[in-house]
């Protein structure tokens, strides 16, 4: 039987811990097909993020419009959209599917990701027809607190570690495989909130850079698998 499939619009991540890396990682750990929508690269590392290069409207529409029309996603997951002309372009085609907003507007390190332009598209076209929002605690205030139904905010857990890098996205991307496996909001979260915290206490011990090293994107080799 085919597998559902799970398409994540959002950036790059150069350090492999966040992004598009951490989202299709956790979509094959958690057996749903993955797909992807670039909207924007940047440069980043475990220490911060150095720059951001949105990709072209067009592009993005252009990408989108394949994953779409082709592959019929169930579930659609953002992060970095990067500008507002595309957080409306996904929120108008994309409302009809289960949607997983996790609204990257500051970094862990604090770093402000996201215009005033951007946050407003957020409020006004991508949260009123998300399925559910994960932003952490900084973009839950910057997005004025909402109080739409289906807002979960990711807070750090009691795990002892500072590879955490990745956590946010591991997170929504998580949450929306378990949608697309049929679970509900509530059984999806408990289970992703579940996943995460096993892959940080799987890489808590990691050395992987000079700052905030990933949460862990690998698995134990299941029998008949080479290790």
């Amino acid at each position: 039987m085919s597998p559902p499939v799970v398409v994540t619009v959002a950036g790059t991540d150069s350090s492999g811990g966040a992004g598009i890396a951490a989202d299709l990682a956790t979509f094959a750990a958690l057996g749903v097909h993955g797909a992807c929508v670039v909207a924007a690269v940047t440069a980043q590392d475990t220490t911060g993020v150095r720059a951001v290069h949105p990709v072209p409207y067009d592009v993005v529409a252009a990408q989108l419009d394949a994953v779409l029309d082709d592959l019929d996603p169930v579930a659609v997951k953002t992060g970095m959209l990067a500008t507002p002309e595309v957080v409306r372009l996904v929120a108008e085609r994309c409302a009809d599917r289960l949607l997983v907003v996790d609204p990257v507007l500051v970094a862990t390190s604090g770093a402000v990701l996201a215009s005033a332009e951007v946050v407003a598209a957020y409020r006004e076209h991508l949260l009123p027809v998300a399925t559910v929002a994960t932003p952490n605690e900084d973009e839950f205030t910057a997005l004025g607190r909402p109080d739409q139904a289906g807002v979960i905010v990711t807070r750090g857990g009691e795990i002892a570690t500072t590879n955490d890098h990745g956590t946010g996205c591991t997170h929504s991307s998580a949450l929306a495989a378990h949608l697309a496996h049929g679970a509900d909001i509530a059984t999806a979260a408990a289970r992703a909130a579940s996943y995460v915290s096993g892959q940080l206490t799987l890489g808590k011990d990691w050395t992987l850079g000079r700052g905030r090293g990933p949460v862990a994107h690998i698995h134990a080799p299941t029998q008949g698998e080479n290790p």
